[in-house]
């Protein structure tokens, strides 16, 4: 059976997103985002989560590179929200590098992308 490689890119976006998601703040970050109706303030966030603000904002800028992360400025907050794009693409993804689907190029999940989150 000739099975098609992944594309580099696709491998490369695919271990953005797992490395952005090897920290478990940022999985309950983003589970907590997405049981939220509406864009939070980092204040609200910091409230649900038990770490700092700090700690919160580092995780939501690694998660806003990836794309996982939406932010939006009203006057002088910041508010985010899970990408909704996000909630489509990802799960592909894990199937795609466990063999359960073929490659496919990634959706388009991040915006601007930053390389190697932290």
């Amino acid at each position: 059976m000739n099975t098609p490689l992944l594309s580099r890119a696709a491998a490369e976006q695919y271990a953005d997103w797992f490395r952005a998601l090897a920290d478990p703040t940022r999985v309950q970050l983003l589970a907590w985002l997405a049981q939220q109706a509406e864009p939070v303030t980092v204040g609200q966030l910091t409230d649900a989560l038990p770490v700092g603000q700090s700690t919160v904002s580092h995780h939501l800028a690694a998660l806003a590179a990836v794309g996982f992360v939406q932010v939006q400025r009203r006057g002088t907050a910041s508010l985010y929200a899970i990408n909704p794009a996000c909630l489509q693409c990802f799960p592909s993804a894990a199937d795609v590098v466990m063999g359960r689907r073929p490659p496919e190029p990634p959706r388009p999940c991040a915006t601007t992308a930053s390389r190697s989150p932290t």
